[in-house]
Order: structure tokens, then sequence, then C-alpha cells
């Protein structure tokens, strides 16, 4: 992989800035402050994207290189892989996500993965090179190499941690010991008294016992409970065989209700009954008495005298005729004048005897009419007396048939309805009660009796039950204080399994650890160590040739008399030309791309016999690699110049 240009539109103090980068060398150079820095920040960035974390620093790369008017800014990089697919990749930098091109100029930016955090990871892809392992490898600075004598030691760390575990920042032992220490401070041992895992113990111990004690407890609660179900059992039975005779109580109180109002028809009937008798015989007594007939003699009499009356009056009127007759026979015939006046005076005399007579008969009559009268009104009552008599018998006798048809369908419902609310309550209690109880009592004395003994019953249960819960309450704190040690048991087995779960954790880590560090010494360690003593050998011009490790001494160098000493034995410059040797051994295994080397002031600190090696080294070790130096010198320059190494040179 190598890069091929660069479009700096506006970044930093660059601005509309095009570079073209070569094969193998390039030297990138410049005074201080001319934008190196920026430039290769460019680099890092058009890969990965930048970043608004300072991380540390006063300021994040992001705010350190945007534009303080506001320009656009963006830049483009044109680069190029081992198959020799080119592609191009736009950032404006405000934005998270680039715009990638292929050699085509198709945007092809949607082809690759997009992380939320890390924006498209469209170069990791590519070259399974992340930006960590970029900054760590392909990219040197000043600042890896620039040490003091006092930071020696750190400087052989990295070296052996690298050549150890693969990476500098790592140490194995380093590592086993802060585990374990983490293992001691986090969770702890058997041996150890006031750890993580040792007071979890403790609390669980102590927390099982007072559970055992507090479990009596609630085996009583059980016990308790179970008298309360048995209770309540007692209880609802004894309360249905009370309800079903109340009930059965109520049905004989309607029952005696409707016999009541039965017999208050059949009272009913039999009063008038007891009235007809009465009316009956009374109606005999009047038809047994002689008013009537002596009326009936009465009235013949009067009629007979009434008779004898018109005869009268006939007889007196005929006679009053006949001496009308006489009178006149004789005014015609008697010539005797006197006689004929004396005789005519019979005609008054008669007629005031018969006025008399008629007066007194009349005056008898009056007196005959006023009795008949009296006897005829008296008849009309006794009449009227005994119809009504016979109406009144003939409506008790009416009422009766009527009380009688009615008190015979108030049976007939009686019967059926007692019958029928017998049969309903017997159901609604054939499963509430035992069999023989149903139907035991007869009369409402005895279901009454036996209601009360029930209902005492009931009461005396409901006061074992009332003693239950007491009892049940005074415990409940007690099963409380339980359930919440059986939360505490919880949570400190939790807290023990996690204790336990980190400790494997840690075991299995320090385990991998182990065995990857094992694997490491007998597969990577001697390859890096065997490139190492060759890079090393070639830089120092044989100086040093045979570079090891071990877990004792770390990284040891032989010396030209055999001798083997301690890399912290060597000088700053050769302790700088193995870490910058081990580093550049690396490239060749991070990515299945050649990546580039890209080395900012990187020998900054090497004298003339240093640099002419390294960088003849660099030219020839690394044939298929990109080289881009960045410098402030014109060292290497003309060190190039004297080996007669072709170079590209980028003056900034």
């Amino acid at each position: 992989m190598k890069i091929n240009k660069i479009k700096i539109n506006n970044y930093g103090k660059l601005k509309e800035k095009e570079i073209e980068f070569k094969d193998k060398i390039n030297i990138i150079y410049g005074e201080n402050e001319s934008g190196k820095s920026t430039l290769l920040n460019f680099i890092s960035n058009s890969f990965y994207g930048i970043s608004k974390n300072k991380r540390g620093k006063e300021m994040s790369n992001y705010e350190k290189y945007t534009p303080w008017t506001g320009e656009e800014f963006s830049g483009k990089l044109e680069y190029q892989l081992d198959n020799e697919e080119k592609f191009e990749v736009f950032r404006d930098f405000r934005k998270k996500n680039p715009k990638i091109f292929n050699q085509d100029k198709e945007d092809i930016s949607k082809q690759f993965n997009i992380d939320k955090n890390n924006g498209n990871e469209f170069f990791y892809e590519q070259t399974k090179v992340d930006e960590e392992l970029f900054l760590s490898t392909v990219l040197v600075n000043q600042q890896e190499v620039k040490l003091g004598k006092s930071e020696q030691n750190i400087l052989i760390q990295k070296l052996a941690n690298l050549v150890g575990t693969g990476d500098d920042k790592v140490s194995y032992q380093r590592a086993i010991d802060r585990i374990n220490r983490r293992q001691l401070d986090e969770i702890g041992t058997q041996r150890s008294r006031e750890k993580p895992i040792n007071i979890v113990e403790r609390n669980i111990e102590e927390l099982q016992r007072e559970k055992e004690e507090l479990e009596k407890y609630e085996d009583f609660k059980y016990e308790i409970e179970e008298k309360e179900n048995n209770v309540n059992e007692d209880i609802t039975n004894l309360e249905n065989e009370n309800n079903y005779l109340k009930e059965i109580k109520l049905m004989h109180e309607n029952e005696k209700i409707e016999l009541e109002k039965i017999k208050l028809k059949e009272n009913m009937k039999n009063e008038n009954l007891q009235k007809v008798e009465t009316l009956k015989n009374k109606l005999e007594e009047i038809k047994s008495n002689n008013i009537l007939e002596e009326n009936n003699e009465k009235a013949i009499k009067n009629d007979e005298k009434t008779v004898k009356k018109d005869k009268l009056n006939k007889e007196i009127a005929l006679f009053f005729i006949i001496l009308v007759i006489i009178n006149i026979a004789q005014f015609i015939f008697n010539k005797e004048n006197i006689t004929k006046y004396i005789f005519l005076l019979t005609i008054p005399i008669y007629l005031i005897i018969s006025i008399f007579i008629k007066s007194k008969a009349n005056k008898k009559q009056n007196i005959q009419e006023i009795e008949d009268n009296e006897l005829e009104e008296g008849l009309k009552r006794v009449n009227l007396e005994i119809s009504n008599l016979k109406n009144e018998i003939n409506l008790l006798e009416k009422n009766n048939d009527s009380l009688e048809e009615e008190i015979n369908e108030l049976k007939s419902k009686f019967n059926l309805k007692v019958g029928l609310e017998k049969e309903k309550i017997q159901n609604k209690y054939l499963t509430k009660i035992e069999k023989g109880k149903l139907d035991k009592l007869k009369n409402l004395e005895d279901i009454n009796y036996e209601i009360q003994v029930l209902e005492n019953k009931i009461n005396a249960q409901k006061i074992k039950l009332h003693t239950l819960e007491i009892d049940k309450k005074n415990i409940e704190p007690k099963l409380e204080n339980l359930s919440k040690i059986e939360e505490k048991i919880v949570y400190n087995n939790e807290k023990m399994s996690t204790l336990k779960t980190l400790e494997e954790s840690m075991e299995l880590a320090k385990n991998i650890l182990s065995d990857s560090y094992e694997e490491m010494k007998s597969t990577v360690t001697p390859k890096f160590t065997q490139n190492l003593s060759e890079n090393i050998s070639n830089i120092t011009d044989g100086k040093y040739t045979n570079i090891r490790f071990n877990d004792e001494q770390g990284l040891i160098v032989e010396l030209e008399n055999g001798n083997y000493v301690s890399a912290t034995q060597l000088s700053i410059g050769t302790i700088d030309q193995l870490y910058l040797s081990l580093r550049l051994c690396m490239l060749e295994e991070l990515s299945d791309e050649k990546m580039p080397i890209i080395l900012d002031e990187a020998f900054a600190y090497y004298d003339t016999e240093r640099l002419t090696n390294i960088l003849k080294y660099i030219n020839d070790k690394f044939t298929t690699h990109q080289v881009i130096i960045f410098t402030c010198t014109n060292r290497e320059k003309e060190i190039l110049n004297n080996l007669h190494i072709n170079y590209n040179c980028i003056n900034l």
C-alpha cells in the first residue's frame, strides 16, 4: 500500500496544498513550524477521521486544525493498495464520515461498515490496521526516540515488552502482577482476612445461622396456617350448616305464615257457616211465628168488612132510591099535603141517619185502615227481613264457595311451594354439609336450639382463629427479618458468585496470558529476536549480532567478545536503534498490505554513522515499502546522495 497524492484545501496552517509521493523513499523537508506535523496529522486523520477528544492535551486535533476564519475544512488523499487498486478519500473534517471513490470515481462509501464511534471503517477493512496500530508501528515520530539517560530503562522495558508480548505497552510479568494484585484486592484468598471474599464468606455463615434460627418460626407459621385452614374449614362447615338451618327455619316460618293465611280463610269460612246457620234459624223462627197468619186473618177480615161495607152502602143507596121513588109516588098519588110533606121528611131523616151510620162506619173504617196500614207495614218489614236474610244467606254461601276454592288453591300452592323450596335448599347445601344432616330437624323449636348451638360453636372457632392470627402476627416481624436475611443471603451468594466468576476470569486470564506468553516465546519471540538481530547487525555494522529475550533478564545482547549483557547497559543511541529496528520488524506482521514507513524526525539524535546505516538498511531491507521521512535538516538528503540512493524530495 502506498500514498500517491494529497490535496489539502484547508487544514491547520496548510492551505491549497498538493503533494505527490513516489515509490520508495520520500523526503518531506521543512523548517520547524512549517507544517510537517500538520501534514502528518492530515494523513492519519484522512484514514481514520479527526478526533474531538482532547485525550489529556490542551486541545483536540479538531480544535487545533480547524480554520479560524470559517473556511472549508477539507482535503483529499489518493492511495493505492498492493493489488494496484486506487482509491480516493475525501474528507470534510466537520463531518464524521468521508466519501470513498474507486479508480472509476464511483462513490463506494456505503460498501464499508459504519461504526457508531469510529465512523466509516474503510481503511481498516482494506488493511486490517486500526488507528492505534497505525500510530504505534507505521508512524514513528520524534517523541518515540527522544529519550534522556534517566528514561533509558523505560525504553528497554518497552523493547522487552514488545519482544515478549508483541506490544511495547504490555509487560507479561507486570500484567500477571497486576492481575494478582487486583485479585487480592478485589477478591482475596483463603489466607486473607479482610478481603471481599472473606467478608462475604463470613456474612453468609452468620446469615445462614440466623436463617436456621428463624426458620423455626417459619415452621411454626406453617403449623399456624395449617390450623387456620382447619379452623376456617370448620367455620365454613358450621356456617354452611347454620345457614342451612336458618333457611329451613325461614322456610318453616314462611310455611307458618302461609298456613295462618289458610287458617284465616278457613276461620272466615267457618264464621260464615255459623252466620248462615244463625240466619237460617232466624228465618225459621220468623216463619214459625203467627204474625204472618194473624196478618193474613186480619186482612181477610178487613176484606170481609170491606165487602159488608160495600153491601151496606149499596143497601143504603138502594133504600134511598126506593125512598125517593116512594116520595115521588106519594107526591104523585097522595093528595094529602101534610102527609105528603111529612113523608117527604123521611128523606132528610134517612139521609141524616145514613150519614150518621156512614160516619160511624167511616170512623171504624179509618181505625181499621190505620190498623191495616200498620199491619201491612209490619208485614212488609217481616217480608223484607226474610228477603234480606235469604240474600245474606245466599251471599255468605257464595263467599264460602269462593273461600273453599281459594283455600283449596292455597293448600295446593302451599304444598307445591313447600316441596320446591325444600328441594332447592337441600340442593343448595347438598355438597356443603353432610347428607345425614339434611332434613334432620322437623320443628322450629329444635331448629332454633340447633342454630344456637351452631352459633356458639362458630363463635368459639372464631375466637380460636383470632388467637391463631395473633400468634401469626407476633411472628411476622421475625419472618420479615427472615425474608430480609434470605435476600441478604441471595445478595451475598450473588456477590460470592460474582467474586468467584471474577476469580475464574482472572485465573483464566492468567492462564491465557501464560499460554499466549509461552506461545509468543516459542513462536513469535524467536522470529522477532532473529529479525531484530539481523536489523541491529546491519544498523550497527556488525557490532551487535545476537539479541535474545528471557524471563529473568528480559532483553539481552551478545557483545563482540561473546558475553551477554542486559540491554540496559547499552548506550541511548543503540537502544534507540533497537527500538526503531523492532518497530520496523513488526511492519511485516501487522497487515497483508505492505504498509508505508512514516518517520517524523526519528533520526534527530542519530550521529552520521548511525543515520547512514539506518538509511541504507531501510533502502535495502524495505524495497517493497513506501518510506516517508519528515525532517528539518539536510542530513538525510546528503547521506542519500552520497549513497547514490534515489528519493523524492518535497519542500514545505
